[in-house]
């Protein structure tokens, strides 16, 4: 493999990261700076930690960073949740 960019996990995750910030657009706008800004940081660290573990040419790095990602998987999954409980998001949207 030649690039990060070919590995499923990480097109997976680019196209989570865009989901999060097209349905995070319609939260309210006294969220942009809480709830909506957390979940769309934590969106983003999912992809970049992969590349960057991709990138650091081992396979100890490359795993250590995969972790982080399920780290920023699960932060985003409680987010969202919170999302869910606070009616930003509908069930359907939330599964």
């Amino acid at each position: 493999m030649n690039s990060f960019r070919e590995l499923k996990v990480w097109q997976k995750a680019m196209n989570l990261v865009t989901n999060i910030y097209t349905n995070t657009s319609i939260f309210p706008q006294n969220e942009q700076f809480g709830l909506t800004s957390q979940i769309r940081r934590s969106s983003v660290s999912i992809p970049s930690n992969i590349a960057e573990g991709f990138g650091r040419n081992t396979k100890n790095e490359f795993v250590r960073f995969l972790r982080i990602s399920i780290g920023s998987l699960f932060e985003l999954q409680t987010q969202l949740e919170i999302s869910k409980n606070l009616e930003f998001v509908s069930i359907e949207e939330f599964n």
